[in-house]
């Protein structure tokens, strides 16, 4: 019988998470039944939205279970399948069943994988969920008109890199990105962002109002907190949020301080509205055909930061939610 490992929920984090809230462990490989597949992944993604996961609580997806695997996106190779799926052997797919080394897949549920236009790993970063994110953020829910001027934080992360080359390709005149690292905010010019500021050289809010003195038209927020009330000040009449993210206060117990002007909103007739990619799934042709291009013409780039080793994912999520990656992280099995 086939061992492979997997990666459980230990415990729940009290307060931030830790190294002792994950175990690894090894478990028989299933055989897949009719309509599913036996894949063996080859690389896996860690998601800041994940660390929300980690506690007891209601949300729009629900809590891992203690002492149960963890899931998440992943590519791997099918090495086996059940009767009547379309999938053959050898063929490397997309799912959700990260955090282990096998995985028994619908094969449904399962996305083919192009290697030929791009790495496995980019279908779990620009190809993959962050940059349907980034694209929607933007298109749908921030309705980004050309000319406008975008503030994107968490920059350098894998959605926020994302965000900001998509906006200037859709005809944005000036971008800006917070990030935090000298190193990043580096990065971010070198991707095309008119200016980057390091959240940690001084207040945000002053930071953004020296980027962007005349302000800004759209917000693409990762971060939340102080990087939203600063947003809040800058935002001219009838600006838009996109609110993707609060890395800010994933992993702590301690409320956020900010924002702290929001009765901004009412006067500048501002919009803010939270979004999940998957509600904007019509939108996938869309995005594939235009970022695809973008890659294949070498005008969108992308950085990963790789983990080897299905015992280090843990690592590699607690790293991601202290900032360590540039771009997407990964890990790879």
């Amino acid at each position: 019988m086939t061992v492979g490992r997997e990666v459980h929920l230990a415990s729940r984090p009290q307060g931030r998470a830790t190294a002792d809230n994950f175990t690894v462990v090894e478990v028989p490989v299933p055989e897949p039944g009719p309509g599913q597949l036996l894949v063996r992944n080859v690389v896996m993604s860690v998601d800041p939205y994940m660390r929300g996961r980690m506690n007891d609580a209601k949300s729009y997806v629900p809590p891992f279970r203690v002492g149960a695997v963890l899931d998440g996106g992943a590519v791997g190779e099918v090495v086996a399948t059940g009767a009547g799926t379309r999938r053959q052997r050898g063929e490397l797919v997309l799912h959700g069943l990260g955090w282990r080394e096998y995985a028994v897949v619908d094969d449904a549920s399962a996305r083919p994988v192009d290697p030929e236009l791009a790495p496995p790993s980019a279908y779990l970063g620009a190809l993959g969920m962050p940059g349907l994110t980034a694209y929607a953020g933007l298109v749908d829910v921030a309705g980004l008109k050309p000319g406008e001027t975008v503030f994107v934080s968490g920059a350098a992360g894998a959605v926020g890199s994302l965000a900001g080359q998509i906006a200037k390709l859709r005809g944005a005149a000036r971008v800006i990105g917070s990030a935090g690292s000298a190193a990043k905010v580096q990065r971010l010019y070198e991707l095309g962002f008119d200016a980057a500021f390091d959240y940690h050289d001084g207040p945000v809010r002053e930071s953004l109002a020296a980027a962007a003195p005349d302000g800004i038209d759209v917000y693409f927020d990762n971060v939340g907190a102080d990087h939203l009330e600063a947003a809040l000040s800058a935002l001219r009449v009838h600006g838009r949020v996109a609110m993707c993210g609060a890395i800010a206060q994933y992993d702590t117990d301690e409320p956020p301080a900010a924002p702290r002007n929001l009765a901004l909103a009412i006067g500048k007739r501002l919009t803010l509205r939270g979004f999940l990619v998957n509600d904007h799934d019509h939108l996938r042709d869309e995005f594939v055909a235009e970022v695809g291009g973008w890659l294949r013409g070498g005008e969108l780039r992308y950085d990963e930061t790789v983990v080897d080793g299905l015992e280090n994912a843990p690592t590699a999520f607690l790293g991601l939610l202290r900032g360590d990656n540039l771009g997407k992280m990964l890990v790879r099995l």
